[in-house]
């Protein structure tokens, strides 16, 4: 007996355990950073084309109706927040821009650490939570060694978003089009960064400045960076040019009308230039120790963007990856399906996206369209079923007529009911009108001007008769016709709206434009859904009521016919 109890005790004690062991693993295999935001969506990194890892790098990160679910976030971008793999820490990011109504935003993420050995580099997006406040804060997802980072924002066009806080100053005009989000135009004249000890050239330390920069034409002679006489990077007809005192390192060639990321790097003696990420030209050259106002554009006409300084040499891998990450199509960052909204990670669901990116005026007219269906469909089931009922009942009721003779042909209104006959409905037509001319106790017999009268009566409820049978079939002829344009209707104006709000929102990226176009393509779609049905079905009907009406056409002239036969004058 006790050696029962000792087992059951032990085996009560052995189910807790693994219960329990059970419940742990379960919670590590699903720990998420905070229950309070509903949704999490998986951002990988791309990071096989480094060579060495880099640390502190802010990336580019652009939110569009083809890769994140608007609906699932506060207006203002408030509740998003970053973690980091480990799904425990928070990352450092900056808004830049958020447009929850036209469905773009422009987010600085501050990575830790990028390995390009990892093949699972990611880390994690968090909204849903409607209770919080933004946590954004520009400064902070810059590295100490970024001393000025200018994006152009239109609030501060020349504040510096670092925490070294510059102000700038010059005659340079808001460009809303930008490659991220806003950017300046130059007409010839730079805005200068007044001398200031933190972005001091420095032998010892080395030196970096980078911008994107969109030339309107070539060639032409500009300086896109200058500090004093001593350092000036310029556009050299087609070539990028870099001046250290009287050594010169050029290469690569500037195209025109293209964004492209130019860089160049001052270290123990070297200096080196960038297009694109790319080394085109390096060379021997002393780094000087420098503290002058720097110029930027100086005869410059184009477009200019995201321009940085930091007071190191920025590693190529550096430079690689964030001429990837900030340009127009790239591919660095891979957003997946949101977890909380039902969705799986993978395939994402194409046809919510295009349902949530619809324009106003394409969901108007889809749902227009969505009504002219639902009645074309209504008109098609109804008059198929009219159809098939006339076609039965007229079969029955002619089979009855054929079979009769003079006796019993004005008896066939006796018996048997045809409701839905039309051919029996002409029947009575000219039966009420023979009728009318039967006299009580006299043979009947009738003229010709009475069959001509007996014969129009019956062709007026023959036309009632195709009347009724065709009612409707205008609403057919519309979906045919209609549906297709209007649905044009719907896509061009979503394509016209579409462009307009990233115009406006000076996005630029395909994956940003290419939901709103499909999107608007679905209302000719849906247009073109309404139409083909309408069509085939309207065909179908026309034929079977054509043949309905022939029916009625012979029938008429062979009841008159025989009519006149056996009750005619002689």
């Amino acid at each position: 007996m006790l050696t029962n109890q000792f087992i059951t005790i032990h085996k009560k004690h052995f189910l807790i355990w693994i219960s329990t062991l059970f419940f742990m693993v379960s919670s590590l295999a699903h720990a998420e950073w905070n229950a309070d935001w509903t949704v999490r969506n998986k951002i990988s990194i791309n990071a096989q084309g480094l060579t060495d890892a880099v640390s502190q790098m802010p990336v580019l990160l652009r939110l569009h109706s083809g890769n994140f679910d608007f609906t699932s976030v506060n207006i203002d971008g408030s509740d998003i927040r970053f973690i980091a793999a480990d799904d425990k820490t928070e990352l450092k990011y900056h808004i830049e821009k958020f447009d929850a109504v036209n469905e773009l935003a422009i987010i600085w993420v501050q990575m830790p650490k990028i390995n390009a050995a990892d093949k699972d580099a990611h880390f994690w997006l968090y909204s849903g939570n409607d209770k919080v406040t933004a946590s954004t804060d520009t400064k902070t997802i810059f590295d100490t060694n970024t001393v000025a980072a200018f994006h152009f924002a239109e609030k501060s066009l020349l504040q510096d978003s670092s925490a070294t806080a510059l102000m700038a100053g010059g005659e340079i005009t808001l460009q809303k089009a930008g490659l991220i989000g806003d950017a300046v135009t130059y007409a010839g004249k730079p805005f200068v960064i007044s001398s200031n000890p933190a972005v001091k050239g420095s032998a010892s330390a080395g030196y970096t400045w980078s911008a994107w920069i969109k030339p309107a034409a070539l060639p032409q002679q500009a300086s896109l960076y200058s500090q004093g006489d001593a350092i000036n990077l310029k556009i050299d007809n087609q070539t990028l040019s870099l001046n250290i005192g009287a050594i010169n390192v050029s290469g690569g060639e500037i195209k025109v009308s293209t964004w492209q990321h130019v860089a160049f790097t001052l270290e123990s003696g070297k200096a080196n230039i960038f297009i694109n990420g790319i080394s085109v030209g390096s060379g021997e050259a002393p780094v000087p120790d420098i503290e002058a106002d720097i110029k930027i554009g100086e005869g410059y006409t184009g477009d200019m963007d995201e321009v940085e300084i930091a007071n190191v040499a920025r590693s190529a891998d550096w430079l690689k990856f964030a001429a990837s990450a900030q340009g127009v199509d790239s591919q660095l960052l891979k957003i997946a399906a949101g977890e909380g909204d039902g969705e799986a990670e993978g395939e994402p669901n194409y046809i919510g996206i295009l349902i949530n990116s619809l324009t106003l005026d394409a969901e108007i007219v889809i749902g227009i369209l969505g009504v002219m269906f639902l009645i074309s469909i209504w008109v098609m089931w109804s008059k198929a079923m009219l159809v098939a009922r006339t076609d039965k009942d007229n079969k029955k009721f002619l089979a009855r007529f054929q079979k009769s003779n003079a006796n019993d042909l004005l008896e066939l209104d006796k018996g048997s009911k045809y409701p839905h006959s039309n051919l029996f409905k002409l029947y009575q037509a000219g039966l009420r009108e023979i009728k009318k001319r039967q006299h009580e106790g006299e043979k009947l017999s009738l003229s010709g001007a009475s069959m001509d009268a007996i014969k129009a009566a019956i062709d007026a409820d023959l036309v009632r008769e195709t009347q009724k049978q065709n009612a409707g079939m205008v609403l057919l002829t519309i979906a045919i016709s209609g549906g297709p344009f209007l649905g044009l209707l719907g896509t061009v104006v979503g394509v016209m709206i579409t462009f307009a709000a990233i115009a406006a929102a000076g996005d630029v990226n395909v994956n940003a434009i290419a939901p709103g176009i499909a999107a608007a393509l679905l209302a000719t779609v849906a247009g073109l859904a309404v139409a083909i049905p309408a069509l085939f079905g309207y065909n179908y009907l026309a034929s079977r009521i054509k043949n309905i009406t022939i029916a009625m056409q012979i029938f008429v002239d062979e009841f008159v016919t025989r009519s006149a036969e056996l009750y005619g004058k002689e």
